[in-house]
């Protein structure tokens, strides 16, 4: 108040403080709270613009204490950006969710004892969050020996995400002996590999059956997202021949719970 040319008395009046107190104020030195604030407050600033004004409270929290080695609490991250009026962008993309149509029968009905390898192979994607973004990793598991026959990880759930991890699955296990009736299950948010035809035809790939949704979940395309979800459902459809490896198999689809 006194900076924008109110006289001290009339300030100290409104304010309710006597005179000497504020000129006592004034010859005190800053405290060391005071000077933390300011040094955290730089910093917070800078990060922001280096954003170019994205970076909400939690990222900058994150650049704080991983990127720069600074300790500082959450919360006070926030307080600080307030008091500078700094604030990041909010809201996400928003997915139109579709209707499912023609679900199959489920081959597997929650059986997933076998008595030896290569009957059936279980999938499913995970999404993890890193610094530098999210990555997705596909999973294929054998049932009888619970051994990981084939993965694949990369940035974009793709169908090459599901391929490259079929693919493995396949070459890791072409000196074993299969019988006929293979089953490679998966959730009804099974991604692009298992939702369309043409997947490594050298394989023989997987037959083209309809892309499906579940709860709270995208329409399944080429090169869509994929999720876990707990809604039921199921797929089941004839696979072609797997390069001689598989001489008959079936894809089978439902959520677990």
């Amino acid at each position: 108040m006194t900076a924008e040319g109110l006289a001290v008395q009339v300030a100290c009046n409104v304010l309710g403080v006597s005179e000497s107190g504020f000129y006592e104020h004034r010859k005190r030195p800053p405290s060391e709270r005071s000077i933390r604030h300011a040094m955290l407050t730089d910093l917070i600033t800078q990060i922001h613009v280096e954003s170019h004004g994205i970076y909400g409270g939690r990222r900058v929290h994150a650049e704080l204490t991983l990127g720069c080695g600074v300790v500082v609490a959450h919360n006070q991250v926030q307080l600080l950006m307030r008091r500078a009026g700094l604030a990041g962008i909010t809201g996400r993309r928003r997915w139109k969710r579709v209707l499912p149509d023609n679900i199959a029968t489920d081959r597997v009905e929650r059986q997933f004892s076998r008595s030896g390898p290569n009957q059936l192979w279980v999938t499913d994607i995970t999404e993890h969050p890193t610094r530098e973004g999210k990555v997705y990793c596909c999973v294929i598991l054998d049932t009888y020996s619970r051994r990981v026959v084939g993965w694949s990880i990369d940035s974009s759930p793709t169908g090459a995400l599901v391929t490259n991890a079929l693919g493995m699955a396949i070459d890791s296990r072409l000196d074993k002996s299969v019988e006929p009736g293979t089953i490679i299950h998966s959730d009804q948010g099974v991604q692009g590999g298992f939702n369309w035809s043409s997947q490594h035809p050298e394989f023989g790939g997987v037959q083209r059956w309809r892309p499906r949704t579940g709860a709270r979940r995208p329409a399944m395309r080429p090169k869509g997202f994929a999720d876990s979800g707990a809604r039921i459902g199921r797929c089941g459809r004839r696979c072609v021949r797997l390069g001689g490896l598989i001489p008959r198999g079936w894809c089978s689809g439902s959520s677990g719970g």
